[in-house]
């Protein structure tokens, strides 16, 4: 079964699995969740991208459980509920014009206004404002205080009038945007935690992130594409299968998956230790599964010959036309969460013990 992400029949699905529990299968059972452990949570998601499904990691896994482990009382009661009925849609806002994977670079103002704050300048590379109801969107809180400290995390409504979304269309096809503040006020309500603590919960959730927003599944559904079109494919009349660059290109690619999903799982058996986050392991599986997606469409195109680079979907091209959009796509994938140069220096410092590299 595939879902298309924002019709009605999706929702009511995932709405389904929220009533049964399985959304929050790692919450506390006070909150709808079933108290289980990580790995059961690591397998609905593949199973959900598999199918073509939505991934749990932005409502329920960064969002909700950082709520759970730093959210007010009321915002608990507000926000968790929604998110296993899958009632409520959020954007991520950390990136900036100046500040792009380096989230602790963040100026968006946030000036102290009575019982609120009031939000003042950009935020890009939102991709999900155009249809989200909620931003949870950082802001600098301390201008005087060092670039890592002074930043608070903020839920604001995105209907709220001194918002503007203006649209940003990537290689990959898919709508992202530039977010404007002017003058948008925050009740204190909505600050999330403790103020000037943000960059610690947003570090926390970029680990989950890195992780969960990009699952092994869809690699190893282009893998078996691609080894499809091998097994059938012909080149002047002679079978694909017996070139002795494709096998080994091919041989490569597998040990690779492999690789990939192994480290997936030390990502979720890190997280069932409990005590610190799986901060190193996340960056490794994001780094290594996102470029191995690159080298993967590179093969596809490589492979496909002339015809991959059709990009309409047909089956009289190669793999039916989907090794181009792929190609593009995975491009994105390598940025997003954190560009592959920031996971090579989160790996460097808190693993190898080496120093930045920028």
């Amino acid at each position: 079964m595939n879902f298309d992400f924002d019709t009605p029949r999706r929702r009511a699905f995932m709405a389904t699995l929220g009533e049964k529990g399985w959304l929050g299968i790692t919450w506390p059972k006070e909150w709808g969740g079933q108290e289980g452990d990580g790995v059961y949570e690591y397998l609905l998601n593949e199973a959900l991208a598999g199918r073509g499904g939505p991934q749990i990691g932005k409502g329920v896994g960064i969002i909700g459980k950082t709520i759970l482990a730093h959210g007010s009382e009321k915002m608990k009661r507000e926000f968790l509920p929604k998110i296993l009925r899958n009632e409520v849609e959020f954007a991520v806002g950390y990136s900036e014009p100046d500040a792009g994977s380096d989230a602790a670079s963040m100026k968006l103002k946030a000036t102290r206004d009575g019982d609120g704050w009031r939000l003042n300048g950009q935020k890009t590379w939102t991709t999900s404002a155009h249809f989200a109801e909620w931003y949870w969107v950082g802001a600098r809180t301390d201008p005087d205080a060092p670039k890592h400290h002074g930043i608070t995390l903020f839920l604001v409504p995105l209907d709220h009038p001194g918002i503007t979304i203006n649209g940003i269309w990537t290689m990959g096809d898919e709508r992202t945007n530039d977010v404007f503040f002017d003058d948008v006020f925050v009740h204190d309500d909505y600050v999330v935690g403790e103020l000037n603590h943000g960059f610690q919960y947003i570090s926390e959730a970029l680990d989950l992130e890195r992780f969960t927003m990009f699952t092994f599944s869809p690699i190893e559904q282009r893998l078996d594409v691609l080894c499809e079109y091998v097994r059938t494919a012909t080149t002047d009349d002679e079978p694909l299968k017996d070139d002795p660059i494709v096998r080994q290109r091919i041989a490569r690619l597998v040990t690779e998956a492999e690789v990939a999903r192994v480290l997936g799982l030390r990502v979720v058996a890190q997280s069932m230790k409990g005590g610190a986050p799986p901060t190193t392991e996340s960056s490794e599986y994001k780094l290594f599964a996102t470029e191995l997606s690159k080298r993967l469409a590179d093969a596809s195109m490589d492979i496909g010959a002339p015809g991959s680079q059709l990009r309409v979907k047909t089956k009289e091209a190669p793999m039916e036309g989907r090794s181009e959009s792929t190609y593009r796509y995975t491009v994105i994938d390598t940025i997003g969460g954190g560009a592959s140069e920031i996971q090579k220096n989160i790996i460097a410092r808190r693993k190898l013990g080496l120093p930045k590299n920028f």
